[in-house]
């Protein structure tokens, strides 16, 4: 398996780090390097941080512990910006994510496909086994609107608009945009087109990056075949008034407005 940078990102992260760090050092390789990045964590998550290094010093791990959270995109960048100059290929991963090296070939023979793909990703399934929808279809502020419509109907609607088919798991598939919970990406995709959006805190920064992929030529493909454990936590769904909700919104009309897309997506082409 060539060389992954993994960059992690955390923030009170305690109960899911060590099994997200465990399954990294199963993998059949130990020629990667792990890049933490934790948000400000106020519980136990850098001490276990500490606690892996010391454990696994076979393995390189880069640590940033910084003061306080700055979202997704900026704490993200900055662990980009250590990845070693000989890594072929990033994958960021959640840290309520188990992987596994089936998986990680899996989503590398993905890119190595054809040199257009640049971000693989894999589907996941959570602790009781339940399958998550991580691949989706570029969104727009219509659709939004009705998944946030306060009549279930409405909502199914919104959600049928937003999914995906894939009839047959072995094949790989493009797709508008995947959850970044594990993205797998060849190292010179963000040569081309640039790190994350800064402009957008928390969400919808993996759709934007995907929609800049599309836009540059490149694409973001789904295999199924890949599979992964992804604990999610779900922290927007946990107050329905919270900061995290509040960016979440700016976000998302930032994103619409910087590619015009409230009504219509036909304008992005996946194929």
């Amino acid at each position: 398996m060539e060389k992954i940078s993994f960059v992690i990102l955390t923030w009170n992260s305690g109960k899911v780090i060590r099994p997200c760090l465990d399954s990294i050092a199963q993998l059949e390789s130990s020629d990667h390097e792990v890049i933490l990045v934790d948000n400000g964590s106020t519980d136990n998550t850098r001490s276990l941080i500490e606690e892996f290094a010391g454990e696994h010093k076979e393995i390189k791990l880069v640590k940033l512990f910084l003061e306080k959270n700055y979202g997704t995109t900026i704490s993200r960048n900055l662990g980009i910006r250590k990845v070693s100059e000989d890594s072929s290929y990033i994958c960021i991963l959640d840290s309520d994510t188990v992987i596994n090296s089936r998986a990680m070939k899996e989503l590398i023979a993905a890119l190595d496909e054809d040199p257009r793909n640049a971000i693989a990703g894999p589907s996941m399934v959570n602790l009781t086994g339940e399958e998550q929808v991580t691949a989706k279809k570029i969104p727009t502020g219509l659709l939004k609107f009705c998944k946030a419509f306060p009549i279930r109907s409405i909502q199914k609607i919104g959600e049928k608009k937003e999914r995906c088919d894939f009839p047959d798991e072995n094949l790989s598939y493009p797709v508008g945009y995947l959850i970044s919970a594990c993205w797998m990406i060849r190292k010179d995709l963000m040569n081309k087109i640039g790190l994350l959006d800064e402009k957008i805190f928390y969400s919808p920064e993996d759709v934007e990056y995907c929609v800049r992929t599309w836009k540059a030529g490149f694409r973001v493909i789904y295999k199924p075949r890949a599979r992964i454990i992804h604990a999610t936590q779900r922290i927007s769904k946990k107050k329905l008034i919270s900061r995290h909700n509040w960016e979440h919104i700016k976000g998302l009309i930032y994103f619409f407005n910087k590619y015009g897309l409230f009504f219509s997506s036909e304008s992005i082409i996946c194929k």
